[in-house]
């Protein structure tokens, strides 16, 4: 009995733990912070590719936690001053040529965020890999990366059935995220490439979003500068400050 109970350990053992003794979870954790800290503060240009346009949008970006975001457009010059706040799950726009905020309502939520191919629901998001989604390692075999199947809890609201996710071994940097529905068809990729040092953390400093159903299409964010943790004060994130055009 004792060599059957050590031997179903063993086989539990490899099952969970995998090359540098890393669980799931352990990889996990590592991704979602690898863009989350305390606080963030950078700039960022996105670049929104379609079959018949193109157009580039340079904006500063501030956060705090999961629960706050503030978004501010600042070229081109006819789109400058416009913002998105975020806080918890609400999300407000300003548009400053009318001097209005709009709130978001829920039928929104799945609507493009500026033209981009991200919704207004991506950037609401305060979901974890590790504490909302069922995970375990597939593809084995891969010596270059982990690939790990995330699928939503009963109580996750999203609307993917899963989310593959490839994870370089070589230093536990994500390399790709693809998304599929509840029929696991799979819908969009986004890709993180060009790793830099940024406010001292070790990132994919692009990100790439295609949209598989949509020919010659994608939306590509690039980090110009990036300070982690450090001061963020609350009133950014207020509705007086999200009408403020600087």
């Amino acid at each position: 009995m004792k060599i059957v109970y050590s031997i179903i350990l063993t086989i539990f053992a490899l099952n969970i733990v995998q090359a540098g003794e890393l669980t799931t979870s352990e990889l996990l954790d590592k991704v979602d912070k690898q863009f989350r800290s305390s606080t963030s503060v950078s700039e960022l240009e996105m670049q929104i590719e379609t079959k018949n346009w193109k157009r580039t949008l340079t904006m500063h970006m501030w956060t705090k936690g999961l629960e706050k975001t503030l978004i501010r457009i600042d070229s081109p010059k006819k789109d400058r001053g416009i913002s998105t706040l975020k806080r918890g799950k609400s999300m407000w726009n300003y548009f400053p040529k009318i001097n209005k905020v709009i709130k978001i309502p829920a039928s929104m939520m799945m609507g493009s965020w500026m033209g981009s191919d991200f919704t207004n629901d991506d950037l609401v998001k305060d979901n974890t890999f590790v504490d909302d989604y069922t995970h375990k390692f597939i593809n084995k075999e891969d010596r270059e990366y982990h690939h790990i199947e995330i699928v939503p809890k009963q109580e996750t609201v999203t609307v993917w059935g899963k989310i593959i996710l490839k994870i370089r071994k070589s230093d536990n940097i994500i390399a790709q995220e693809a998304f599929y529905d509840e029929k696991g068809e799979k819908i969009k990729i986004m890709e993180f490439t060009d790793i830099k040092v940024m406010g001292g953390k070790k990132i994919p400093a692009t990100m790439t979003l295609i949209p598989l159903k949509k020919e010659n299409q994608r939306t590509v964010i690039k980090y110009v500068k990036a300070a982690f943790d450090a001061p963020v004060k609350d009133l950014i994130f207020t509705r007086k400050n999200l009408q403020k055009r600087r």
